[in-house]
């Protein structure tokens, strides 16, 4: 025994095992399975920023491989080599793309797009390599130009803050807004002081509510008198009296006509000067008439004899 397994040879063999379980285990580590048998393909891209080896390479969101090797293309400068290594069974068509994308972490992965072709590619070849834009190419792309164009808005708009800011209207509206702000507090305190004084002369409402609910019922009752009297004028015989009263309307109507008109009797009465005059002249007579009776009243009187 001591022949076939000495010190040398025990330390060796140890040696080796302890080489072999690192180097599988350091492809475990990587996530390679050297006990699964995997397709190998090539991708060239010109930039690789974020992929790593054993970053991992799915089809619609599967994983069906990762990355084994990266390197350098020095026969073709600006462009980087990436092995893939695929799981056995999966059959890549021609004209498949690896689409290398980036996420928000700056971790990249690789995705497979395949095409719609029953001609399949060897295990070994290369395939069609391309990056997908992402989220800070989109900024870069998208945002930056309109944020380099806002940037004079923006040093405008705070050049005009700052003169707005250093002008002296600006204090003197502060100072105001604070004079206004004192008087709506004390307008709120005098506010608080009527209410207090209110509420003691709130006991008499009671008092002011019988009043109103006593003006009501008068309200009421000379409602119902008004009603009661148009019942009663209801009753009585308006019409006749309106037709008396026409009547007698139109009778005056008629004593007024007659005495306008010059024909009549009334109006030869008020409108003939000759019975005027003549009237005039009889009243004159009869006045020189009683100035003589009293002058000479036994011209007119013959003397009595009393026995």
């Amino acid at each position: 025994m001591k022949k076939f397994f000495s010190k040398e040879l025990i330390i060796g063999g140890c040696v080796i095992i302890t080489l072999a379980i690192l180097f599988f285990g350091i492809d475990y580590l990587k996530g390679i399975n050297v006990f699964k048998a995997a397709n190998y393909y090539y991708v060239s891209y010109t930039n690789v920023a974020g992929l790593t080896q054993s970053a991992p390479v799915t089809v619609n969101g599967y994983k069906i491989g990762l990355v084994r090797e990266i390197s350098y293309e020095y026969d073709n400068p600006g462009h980087v080599l990436v092995e893939l290594s695929l799981d056995k069974q999966l059959k890549v068509p021609r004209g498949s793309k690896a689409v290398l994308t980036t996420d928000m972490l700056g971790t990249s992965t690789i995705e497979l797009q395949m095409a719609t072709n029953t001609d399949y590619h060897s295990i070994g070849d290369k395939l069609i390599g391309t990056n997908a834009i992402g989220l800070m190419d989109n900024i870069t792309g998208e945002l930056m130009p309109d944020i380099v164009g806002l940037m004079p808005k923006v040093d405008s708009i705070l050049t005009s803050l700052a003169v707005i800011t250093s002008d002296p209207a600006l204090v003197q509206a502060v100072s105001r807004l604070n004079l206004i702000m004192a008087n709506v507090e004390t307008a709120t305190s005098s506010l608080a002081v009527t209410m207090k004084n209110v509420q003691p002369a709130s006991g008499k409402l009671p008092v002011v509510i019988n009043n109103v609910d006593q003006i009501t019922a008068n309200l009421a009752a000379a409602s119902e008198d008004l009603a009661q009297l148009a019942v009663n004028l209801k009753k009585l015989p308006l019409d006749s009296t309106i037709n008396n009263i026409n009547a007698i309307t139109e009778n005056l109507n008629n004593v007024t006509a007659a005495l306008n008109s010059k024909e009549s009797s009334l109006g030869m009465l008020l409108y003939d000067p000759a019975l005027y005059n003549n009237l005039n002249s009889t009243a004159a007579d009869l006045d020189s008439i009683l100035i003589d009776l009293k002058r000479q009243p036994k011209k007119y009187i013959p003397s009595i004899k009393v026995f």
